[in-house]
């Protein structure tokens, strides 16, 4: 099995299709994930943001603390599994009602959602974010993928890919992780 640190921000749909597609590489028994927090919010800090976007960046906060505070990489994937379902699958509104409801879901504490007000929590998310962005080596947003001492942007995948097509991306960012000298491929983004 090969191990890949999965850093995301729970927020970005294409994150989360990428984050299908690796858990069905790990449930297929190819990868192990450890589930790493990164923050879009931290990351466009210092830029100005159109003003329809700034509650879901907050709440964004919020949510990245309650995943921050469950430090069980299972149980953090369940939670991030449920927060994802019903956000991007389901399209509800990203609010503290998703929240209390993706808890329940991935079968955690009802009291994990006071951890949305736990501001002590941004330290551990900075930290994981800036571990992600210095594995890359450069400023990139969510998901970064890492296996070993490689790790990109990416992949961004619309639609998922499932069953022999999500194992040969996988063996391909596999043997991309092989190769010293490579360190980007880019191309248009498919529509939702």
């Amino acid at each position: 099995m090969t191990s890949v640190d999965f850093f995301f921000d729970p927020g970005c749909p294409f994150t989360w299709r990428t984050s299908r597609w690796i858990t069905e590489v790990a449930d297929a028994g190819a990868a192990t994930v450890t589930w790493r927090l990164m923050s879009l919010s931290i990351l466009n800090e210092d830029k100005d943001i159109p003003e329809e976007f700034r509650p879901l960046m907050a709440q964004g906060v919020r949510v990245l603390r309650v995943l921050a505070a469950v430090e069980d990489n299972d149980a953090r994937g369940r939670l991030f599994t449920a927060l994802g379902v019903r956000r991007h699958d389901n399209g509800e509104d990203w609010d503290d009602t998703l929240l209390a409801a993706a808890i329940a879901d991935a079968g955690l504490p009802a009291t994990l959602l006071d951890a949305a007000d736990d501001t002590g929590l941004d330290v551990v998310i900075k930290a994981s974010h800036e571990e992600s962005q210095t594995a890359v080596g450069q400023e990139a947003g969510s998901p970064v993928l890492r296996l070993g001492a490689k790790a990109w942007f990416g992949p961004v995948v619309v639609p998922v890919p499932t069953g022999d097509e999500a194992m040969r991306l996988f063996d391909a960012v596999k043997l991309l992780a092989e190769v010293p000298s490579f360190s980007e491929l880019k191309g248009s983004r498919n529509p939702f």
